[in-house]
């Protein structure tokens, strides 16, 4: 088992520990970290010859979980690690906020970090998994971004302006509809999971085959921790804002711009946190559940996988 999986197996039981855990692990300033301390701490890890029963304590371990993908070993974009996820996100998500017709540059982010962060034992053999993925992530992208802009465009087109309109499409509206398109695009984008089945392990880390079922899970998991996350932090900031503008605290619109803004940001920074905690990183799933072939194969009860963010 990847030491990444094994010290969240073995340290994020709970959601608690796992949202200590994140709180660390998004640390900003993991990105500092140059390639090479990335590399040598990673090597320790795999050769220092810790077992569940004695957890890793070094600090350093966050350098691996925050930079590496578990499955390919490989060294994520800072782009596309965690804690480059919630600066990244910040700015993006204020400019899907404010400017909807552009959301595509929101989708286009989220979508890739989603393709860079996934399970990566996938194996598809008529083409490349990334070029299939890359298809299906241009697509989800474009539909997104329609679909969210699709009300204010039908607003204006159609210049509906009255004070009900405008509540449901700029107030209720757009939180659920961003939700429920940004699990849209992480379901499309990782369908190769639940198409082709991801790799399942004992608790000793081995690999017992490869389930649809354990991939589907995986998916449904990450794609209702996404919906959560922006869901809630689109719905908050509306909500909050709109209790400001009615106590009339924000006296100027820059005024509340700014506390709009501040909304966003604190909300989202909560948020991160907690939805990626909903579900252990490193996936349990019950032998029972699992197809035939792979319950006779093994005698454990449990099998493991890793969940992808």
């Amino acid at each position: 088992m990847d030491a990444n999986l094994r010290f969240w197996r073995a340290e994020g039981q709970s959601f608690f520990q796992r949202f200590l855990l994140w709180a660390d692990v998004l640390d900003p300033l993991l990105l500092l970290k140059s390639s090479d301390e990335i590399r040598r701490t990673r090597l320790l890890l795999q050769n220092s010859g810790k077992t569940l029963s004695e957890p890793i304590q070094n600090d350093q371990v966050f350098w691996s979980t925050s930079s590496v993908h578990p499955d390919t070993d490989k060294i994520i974009p800072v782009l596309f690690r965690p804690p480059g996820r919630s600066s990244s996100l910040n700015r993006k998500f204020i400019f899907a906020y404010n400017l909807s017709f552009l959301q595509f540059v929101f989708h286009t982010y989220t979508t890739g970090f989603t393709l860079l962060n996934g399970n990566g034992t996938v194996k598809v053999e008529e083409y490349p998994l990334q070029q299939k993925q890359i298809f299906y992530g241009l697509g989800a992208i474009s539909y997104a971004a329609c679909i969210g802009a699709l009300p204010l465009v039908f607003m204006n087109r159609y210049t509906l302006k009255s004070s009900l309109t405008q509540l449901v499409v700029k107030k209720l509206l757009p939180a659920p509809l961003l939700g429920l398109m940004s699990a849209f695009t992480v379901a499309v984008v990782r369908s190769p999971e639940f198409e082709n089945g991801i790799e399942v392990m004992d608790r000793n880390g081995k690999v017992v085959g490869v389930s649809q079922k354990a991939g589907e899970k995986a998916v449904k998991e990450t794609a209702l921790s996404r919906a959560v996350l922006f869901g809630t932090t689109f719905f908050l900031p509306a909500l909050l804002t709109y209790f400001v503008e009615r106590a009339k605290f924000a006296k100027t619109p820059r005024a509340l711009a700014s506390v709009r803004m501040f909304m966003i940001t604190s909300v989202l920074a909560g948020m991160l946190p907690v939805s990626l905690s909903m579900f252990p990183q490193c996936g349990e799933i019950k032998r029972a559940d699992l197809e035939p072939e792979i319950q006779s194969s093994t005698e454990e009860t449990e099998l493991f996988y890793n969940r992808g963010i």
